[in-house]
């Protein structure tokens, strides 16, 4: 059937419209096309041919600046420090042999260090640069830059090190960091990439450990151009990470560096504390040791030195370690029996010397006992008896309901290493732990501080703050985080009759400033500032029957590690109590002796904000106080140095 020549010429129009449309779009791709093949050929040319060379872009991390610590005024205990080294790139350097010489003509290069690079070289891609001067001085580092055209395959190189300008003053609130081991790697279940990074330093203990994520910060990112057998060919573009959140702790700098030095080369412990806050102004055990050994990996010979030490140098004995807390527990037997309406202060109990209870004699430390005592009297002059006496009333489940409420067997949340809960004994806990009955003997011990019960220096010093206040104050080590202050519960009343703490208090006065006080010869004569505390002596071990006929009666004539623990615990002033303290003496004898002159002069370094006047003390002592201090402010000021400056 023949079409008419209108419906050929609709015909012919749709084709024809078809054509072109299609023609453009041919037309349209060719040309994409070709501006793509333009693009590719001319513009981006290098960079294909790399690829076409199995190249591949790899992102690499930038280890970000870790976050300092600084005391509760500023200062820095623990900062970043330039660390300059000298690598070298085996392949660039031809001749490996003679450009370390010119570089050993340059600079005094470690014997060890060049060993250790020549392994590494062995078993490392020749492209990959090799460390073979580490942590030189600023000198050194210029006068190879200097020299770099003649040291081909030598970079200098600066980084961040980190660095305690303190020394030991700091070692066990701030720990210290080290390089990344296996060891480390194995306890973290998904392990941060940064940690993988040669060098890269992370917390291992105290503050540096606990805080670690929050002081480690976030890693930047670079993009880089490597060619099939992983060589460097460009660095593409870079993202700067996230430094670590600043600290800010409660401790004073000042006064922290001063009790390390009083404390000396005693095994001992000391905690000040502010009794309102809760803050830690001093948290030091000694002896110390040097956290900067251990920031690039200590020697084995060095970390045996330490472990091996009798007097236990790297454990924090301020929150680790645990002792019989002695008479300096006797407040709390005296106010689970005030509270149970037992004990009143004119209630009195006779001391002969001892106690039977139960076919046993309980001796009082005065053989020759004390005569009749009153509370006041028995705190003043320790008299076992009397607490005994109470404690056979009261009974055990008072006494330790009474410990709790004055933290006794708390671990307190504290960012340091093995924070002990202590001991604070109970029926059940004899029952569950020991598979015996609570017997009437072991309250008798528990009422003065022995047998069973375990306190740590930082759970006297929270007791002591809370006898002082009435108050549940709870310490307190970070003050700020990045500027912003960290949150501290406001303390509540613990629910004690006012009277009956009054009643411990004075108690406490007369320990310090009566004649006949067991610590009246570490007292404080500024009417402003007298003190309220307690002497303390827990026994190690009891002196046989066979020392005792070989001539052994006394503390002293043991061995120093079978001597009694040496305690004290205070707060001051008496009126307005501001700090608490605890001090305790490792195998130090009796508190009065050991212990409490410590304590006292801490104290006054609190009180004074520095150095206190000669005439803070008795003016028996005057003469002895001032050589001291002069003796302590030359160890002070030298704990202040910068690396360059022990180098």
């Amino acid at each position: 059937m023949r079409k008419n020549p209108q419906e050929n010429a609709e015909t012919h129009s749709r084709v024809t419209r078809r054509a072109l449309l299609l023609g453009g779009a041919q037309l349209v791709f060719m040309g994409g096309l070709g501006l793509r093949m333009r693009q590719l050929q001319l513009e981006q040319a290098d960079q294909f041919r790399l690829l076409a060379e199995e190249n591949r872009i790899n992102i690499r991390l930038i280890p970000p600046a870790r976050g300092q610590i600084f005391d509760r005024n500023g200062v820095a205990i623990a900062r970043n420090e330039p660390a300059y080294r000298i690598t070298l790139v085996p392949e660039d350097a031809g001749d490996v042999d003679e450009v370390i010489a010119r570089l050993a003509s340059l600079i005094e290069l470690d014997p060890g260090e060049l060993e250790a690079a020549a392994a590494e070289m062995k078993r490392s891609p020749p492209f990959l640069p090799v460390t073979v001067a580490d942590r030189i001085s600023w000198e050194d580092l210029s006068r190879v830059a200097v020299n770099t055209p003649v040291l081909p395959g030598v970079t200098p190189e600066v980084g961040l090190s980190r660095f305690y300008p303190m020394r030991g003053d700091f070692a066990h609130v701030v720990g210290y960091v080290g390089p990344v081991s296996d060891y480390d790697l194995s306890k973290i279940e998904n392990p941060d990439q940064l940690l993988r990074i040669p060098r890269f330093q992370i917390g291992k203990v105290g503050l540096e450990g606990k805080m670690e994520e929050s002081l480690r910060g976030k890693a930047g990112t670079k993009r880089v151009e490597v060619n099939a057998v992983g060589r460097v060919m460009r660095e593409l573009d870079r993202r700067e990470g996230q430094q670590g959140d600043d600290v800010q702790l409660t401790i004073d700098q000042g006064l922290q560096s001063y009790t390390q030095a009083r404390l000396g080369d005693e095994s001992a412990a000391a905690i000040v504390m502010d009794c309102n806050t809760g803050d830690l102004l001093t948290v030091a055990s000694a002896p110390t040791f040097d956290p900067n050994l251990f920031v690039e990996g200590i020697s084995v010979a060095a970390y045996r030195e330490l472990t091996d030490n009798d007097y236990r140098p790297l454990a924090a004995k301020t929150v680790q370690g645990t002792y019989p807390p002695g008479s300096t527990f006797k407040m709390i037997t005296a106010l689970a029996a005030l509270e149970e309406g037992i004990a009143f202060p004119d209630h009195t109990v006779w001391c002969p010397g001892h106690l039977e209870v139960s076919n046993r004699r309980f001796h009082c430390w005065k053989r020759a006992g004390h005569g009749h005592v009153n509370l006041a009297q028995a705190l003043r002059e320790s008299c076992d008896v009397y607490f005994y006496e109470l404690a056979l009333e009261v009974g055990i489940d008072k006494i330790s309901a009474m410990a709790a409420r004055f933290g006794i067997g708390e671990r307190f949340d504290l960012p340091m290493s093995g924070v002990a809960k202590g001991l604070n004994p109970t029926r059940d806990w004899k029952r569950d732990v020991r598979g015996a009955d609570w017997v009437v003997g072991d309250t008798v011990n528990v009422s003065i501080g022995q047998g069973f019960v375990l306190t740590s220096p930082l759970q006297l010093a929270v007791m002591t703050a809370r006898l002082a206040t009435g108050r549940d104050v709870s310490p307190r080590l970070v003050k700020s985080i990045n500027g912003v202050d960290t949150p501290q519960p406001p303390s509540k009343r613990l629910g004690i009759n006012e009277a009956f703490l009054n009643e411990v208090r004075r108690g406490m006065y007369a320990v310090s400033n009566h004649r006949r006080g067991t610590a009246y010869g570490s007292r404080i004569i500024e009417d402003t500032n007298r003190l309220a505390g307690k002497t303390g002596t827990s026994q190690v071990r009891n002196i046989t029957a066979a020392e005792r006929a070989r001539g052994v009666s006394r503390n002293e004539d043991l061995p120093w590690n079978r001597r009694d623990h040496a305690l004290f615990v205070n707060f001051a002033p008496y009126d307005n109590p501001k700090y608490a303290v605890a001090v305790v003496v490792e195998h130090g004898g009796g508190g009065s002796k050991a212990a409490a002159p410590i304590a006292r002069d801490i104290t006054l370094q609190a009180l004074h904000g520095g150095q206190p006047p000669l005439e803070a003390y008795p003016a028996k002592d005057r003469k002895r106080i001032e050589e001291q201090q002069e003796r302590l402010q030359k160890l002070v000021p030298g704990r202040n140095l910068t690396r360059r400056d022990r180098a």
